[in-house]
This record gives structure tokens, sequence and C-alpha cells, in this order.
């Protein structure tokens, strides 16, 4: 890149179609525009040409050979304005970061040429991009991960990984020290995990980051969790539940006392129906407090506990103190222990409401979990109102959303699906690139319940089989799993590919 060309923009021969070949949030973060297109050489006006990190997102991005010229940055911006056709804010950093602890001043001198490095305009741009893009994905988390010769980043979409444009392993460790920054967390330790919080804000959104590093052979693996509290549904009408089930956990969360447990895998939405049944109950009227492994979102009204393992504070410990508070409502984050489910239970019988979560994959194996913990049948007829199990499966995107007929392997995998017939109309997403051509975008849940009646109880006092709840619980109108997800096919929600993917096996 010797002799570099400097121009002036010529607005009037602004070329559109050439600047296209490069996305405005790549044009705005590095302040470049395309001008010219000239068989496989794109010509390209960058305020630093000398750039590393801007040479090589456009090669990975763009594919085809690079010629810069130098320009100033005061007529790139005022060209991506009119290039694009829409005025684009050019900010250096692009997202305002902000974070929750400060770090030490003793960390910043002692570890003076990592920051410095960390701190270089071209490391926080790539850094604030990568997250921006996160955002402008709707990601659910980023996956920064190191190998030998290179390095991936990755966004979490609606439940699925895929691939963005990655630093070169060069600056790897500066984007990393960067992160870490920002997240409150030791830059020179990179022998052991950490975690660290910051917040993003971006245009009228803020978003809650939640930070961890893991030491792999390569180098710190770096997961940052997004959280956004638009996000997080503010009542239980929200949660896309039929009028019958809606009812079933208003009545469940309306009593003065019992337990409440929602089951599933990590990312199948319980922390979701959690605070959303707790926000339908949030009021002056009751105390609410919660203990978490760690707190996710933070809620105005209710008395959030975070777990500290390291000092001691475990579940079962916060839990004591917690009933000392003379709560109303109790949420623990999981119940993983004979202590916590037996302290649970206890709070469940003296009046309080309690909600939390197990690890099951099904509501009535629930059940099951609970005994081998070490509580009672017995007690667990007594204190239990409601068990939810979720999942979380894709949505049809609006955008591309077409009718549709079920292949031949998918009726095949129906076969033995009772109390179903196919829709006369089925929709699926023909991709687009509103949905990043996946047909695809955002979830929702599915949901199967097991409520209680006299019926029930005497089932689970008298040790019956899971088959044997299950039935009761149909027969009470509650649907399982596969039901609830073949009910969203019939409402043109999902696909049956998505729900015999998440249900069918369970």
């Amino acid at each position: 890149m010797e002799d570099i060309e400097a121009v002036d923009i010529n607005f009037d021969n602004l070329d559109r179609d050439a600047a296209q070949f490069i996305p405005k949030r790549i044009a705005a973060a590095f302040g470049l525009l395309a001008l010219a297109i000239d068989g496989n050489v794109l010509t390209v006006a960058m305020a630093d040409p000398f750039g590393v990190v801007a040479h090589d997102t456009l090669y990975k991005r763009i594919g085809c050979q690079i010629k810069p010229v130098k320009a100033n940055l005061d007529q790139i911006q005022v060209a991506i304005e009119e290039a694009y056709g829409e005025e684009i804010n050019v900010d250096q950093s692009l997202l305002e970061l902000v974070t929750v602890d400060e770090v030490s001043p003793q960390d910043e001198v002692a570890e003076s040429d990592l920051k410095i490095e960390a701190d270089d305009a071209p490391v926080i741009r790539l850094v604030n991009l990568i997250l921006l893009q996160a955002i402008e994905n709707g990601a659910s988390d980023i996956h920064v991960e190191p190998s030998e010769h290179s390095v991936s980043v990755r966004l979490r979409v609606d439940g699925v990984m895929q691939d963005i444009t990655a630093p070169p392993r060069s600056l790897f460790h500066a984007v990393v020290s960067r992160i870490k920054i920002f997240g409150a967390m030791d830059i020179a330790e990179r022998r052991v995990p950490q975690d660290g919080r910051a917040r993003v804000k971006f245009r009228d959104k803020q978003v809650d980051l939640r930070v961890n590093t893991l030491p792999t052979l390569h180098g710190e693996s770096v997961v940052m969790r997004l959280l956004d509290k638009a996000n997080l549904f503010g009542d239980v009408s929200q949660l896309g539940l039929d009028s019958f089930h809606e009812q079933v956990l208003l009545d469940a969360i309306s009593r003065p006392h019992g337990m409440i447990y929602l089951t599933g895998p990590t990312g199948s939405g319980k922390t979701t129906t959690l605070y959303s049944s707790l926000q339908h109950l949030n009021s002056r009227e009751r105390k609410i407090i919660t203990v978490e492994e760690p707190v996710e979102y933070e809620v105005s009204g209710i008395n959030q506990v975070h777990v500290r393992s390291d000092i001691g504070l475990s579940f079962a410990n916060a839990l004591r103190a917690i009933l000392r508070q003379v709560p109303d409502i109790i949420m623990v984050g999981e119940t993983r222990d004979t202590e916590t489910a037996e302290i649970a239970v206890r709070a469940a019988l003296t009046g309080h409401l309690v909600f939390s979560t197990l690890h099951t994959n099904d509501a009535p194996s629930s059940i099951t979990r609970l005994v081998d913990l070490g509580i009672e049948p017995y007690l667990i007829s007594s204190s239990l109102n409601l068990v939810i199990a979720q999942r979380l499966v894709r949505k049809v995107c609006e955008k591309c959303k077409g009718e549709t007929h079920p292949s031949d392997l998918v009726l095949r995998r129906l076969e033995g699906v009772t109390n179903f017939e196919i829709p006369s109309t089925i929709y699926a997403g023909e991709g687009c690139n509103e949905c990043g051509k996946t047909g695809y975008r955002g979830r929702v849940a599915i949901h199967e319940f097991l409520s209680m009646d006299t019926n029930m109880r005497e089932l689970i006092m008298n040790e019956a089989k899971e088959a044997e709840i299950e039935e009761a619980s149909i027969a009470m109108g509650c649907h399982t799993l596969m039901r609830s997800g073949l009910q969203k096919v019939e409402s043109g929600l999902t696909t049956l590919e998505e729900v015999l993917k998440i249900a069918l096996d369970e």
C-alpha cells in the first residue's frame, strides 16, 4: 500500500451502486466509502488507508481486491449520507459503553501496554462493530473463540449460531483486553475464568451485557450475553399462551402460597416466564425477594440477591436469610440440591408463594426429580401449585412468509402423534434479508402444563408413574409440548420442522 493517492470526493459523480458493495455500518464504523468498481478491484476512499482492521474486514466481507485512496473524513461522512440515501451519524465509537463498575487505577497502570493497545481506535471500532451487529441481528449472545492461527466470532440468533466477520489473530489479545476493560475485569489475568458486566446504549435501546472469559488451549474464549430489557415481558398475557393455559397460570400465581416450577434446558425462556409472573404480582402491597445466579434482569420493586458461592452465600443459605425478611413471594433461580428443595417446600407450606426452576425434560418428570432430591411425595402433593415445561421454537419470518406443504419425511415423523390433523394451510419462510435468508425471525415458547386438582394430588401422593400423571394432566385439558407446538403450527407462527426438532423426542 505504497503511494496512496489522495482524492477529493466529487458528489456529482458519486457511484451509489459501487457504494452498496460495502454495508453502511462498516462504512460508518471505519470512515470509508466505495467509489468505483473495475472488474475485481474496488476503489475505496478511506480516512485511514493504512488501517489493518479495516482492510481485513473488507477483504473478508467483500472478497475482492481493495484499492485504497486517501480522503478527508468530513467528506467521507457527508458522502455516506448521500450514497446510502439517508442520514448516518458516523460516530467513531458507534455505541456508548457504560461500565457497571470502574476498573481500578492500579490495574490500568500495571497493564499500561495492554490497555494502550486495547484503547486504539481501530480496536474500539472493531469491538463496537461486533456489538452493533449483534444488537441489530437480535442476538442473545456473542462468542469470540481463538484457534491456533485464527479467531472466530459467532452470534446466537434465535438459538442458532452464525458466523460474522472476525478480527485477525494478531488483534485477538487487544480485542479481548478491550472487552475486559469495559467489563471491569482484570486484563492481566488470563489463567482463570472471569465474569464482568457492562451496559450498551445504542440509539434509544439499552442492553445489559454479562461477560465471561474461559482460558482455552489457544487463548481466552469470551462470551458476551446480551440482555435486552425491552424483550422482558411485562405481563403473562404476552407469553403466547392460549386462554385456557393463561388462566391456569393466573390461578396458580394468584394463590397466597405454594410452589410453581419452570422446567427446561438452558436457554428455553424460563427466566422470561418467571419474571413475567413476578411482574404481574409486583406491587407495593407485596414484598418479593429473588435469589439468582446471576441476577440477569434488574427489576424495580423487587429485592434481588446474587448468589456468591465463593463466600458461602449459596442458594440454601440465601433462602434461609430471605425467610427472615418476611417476604410474600420468593423466587429461587434454580433448585439444584436437597437442602434448597427442602427449604423451598417448607416456605411454600408456611404461607409463601415460591417460584423456582428445575432441569427436567417435561412436566411430569419434575415430580420424579423432586423425589430424587429427597422430598416426600406427600409434601410435593401438598405444596405444589403448577409445573410448566417450556421450550423455544423459531417463528416464521413475517416478511417472507408463504404457504407450503409438509414433506414426506415430516409426515412420516408425525405418524403416531394422536389427535392432530395437518392444517389445510401451513406456512414457512422463503428467506430474505430481514431474516438473514433463514426463513425465521424471533422465537416463541411452547409449553406443557401440570396443574393440580384433587385427583392429581392423590396420584402424586401415591407415587404414580409419570405416564399416569401425564394422562391425568391431558384429561384436565393441559397440552403436552408436542400439542402446544402443533397448535403454534396451526396458527402459522412456526413450522412443523421446528416443532418436531424441539418436541417430538421429549
